[in-house]
């Protein structure tokens, strides 16, 4: 299955890869989460490029990007370089989707790193509160255990990860597109290297500002959420208080997988101010 970013910027820790789609009409920029990349939406852009110019990429240590030792991979450097890449790009307020952690990473840059949009999608994403926990928690309380594991058990860790984010199941070879990154002696180093990074402290900063959010934000999120379930969503709802929360059924924590056409109705029909549903 190929998904290819042929565009590359350097930053200070490695080279982010990107891509662009449409012709330049409505700018959309479509931020991943962790563990993934932007192959989550190699079926969501297409569509989204028909009416938008729609920009992909993956994070630093993620995916296509570069993956070394070394390399700032917390929310806060991550939101620094978001906002490089807009310069980049040349977008001063384009619309902005983010999933899991790049929810978190757009809100600090929205917030704190001086970027603009003109509107905000947000769905089952780290956004603020207490939210390491499971798995992500024991890595980062016993990382010498995680770096000594074999590569098979390894390997078995994040299949049963991927696997605990989609309430409707991968398909055999998205599966391992997704598993791709995190394999070998580089990526499991690079696996573990970016969740020990990943922290409250760097989404604290900016949770007295939520309500301070000016421009239109809607939020959804898949009731069968198991990584952040639904109460996540109602707490960011609550701090947003314009904000429009959708909820969306039989999905999990990846709607780009389960609930792929319901994403794609939300995010062409536009942001407004509202309470949602």
């Amino acid at each position: 299955m190929t998904w290819t970013l042929s565009e590359q910027f350097e930053t200070d820790g490695g080279i982010i890869r990107w891509a662009r789609l449409g012709d330049g009409r409505d700018p959309m920029v479509l931020v991943h989460g962790t563990p993934y990349s932007s192959f989550l939406w190699r079926d969501i852009a297409p569509a989204l490029a028909l009416e938008h110019t729609v920009f992909v990429f993956d994070h630093l240590g993620y995916g296509q990007s570069d993956q070394k030792e070394g390399q700032d991979l917390t929310l806060a450097a991550q939101s620094r370089r978001f906002v490089e890449l807009l310069a980049h790009w040349e977008l001063s307020g384009p619309r902005v989707v983010a999933n899991d952690i790049g929810g978190a990473i757009v809100l600090r840059a929205l917030l704190l790193d001086g970027a603009t949009y003109s509107d905000l999608t947000i769905f089952d994403a780290v956004s603020g509160g207490a939210w390491e926990r499971g798995l992500f928690a024991l890595i980062r309380t016993h990382p010498e255990v995680f770096d000594e594991l074999p590569g098979y058990a390894h390997e078995s860790l994040v299949t049963s990860h991927l696997n605990n984010a989609t309430h409707l199941g991968f398909r055999p070879d998205v599966l391992k597109a997704h598993l791709a990154p995190w394999l070998g002696p580089e990526g499991q180093a690079a696996y573990y290297r970016q969740y020990r990074q990943l922290s409250e402290s760097d989404t604290k900063p900016y949770e007295a500002k939520l309500a301070e959010i000016a421009v239109p934000v809607k939020l959804l999120w898949g009731r069968e959420d198991r990584i952040l379930p639904p109460e996540y969503g109602t707490w960011l709802q609550e701090r947003i208080p314009h904000a429009e929360l959708h909820w969306i059924d039989d999905a999990g924590h990846l709607l780009q997988e389960d609930a792929p056409a319901q994403l794609l109705s939300h995010l062409l029909a536009g942001v407004t101010s509202g309470h949602g549903d």
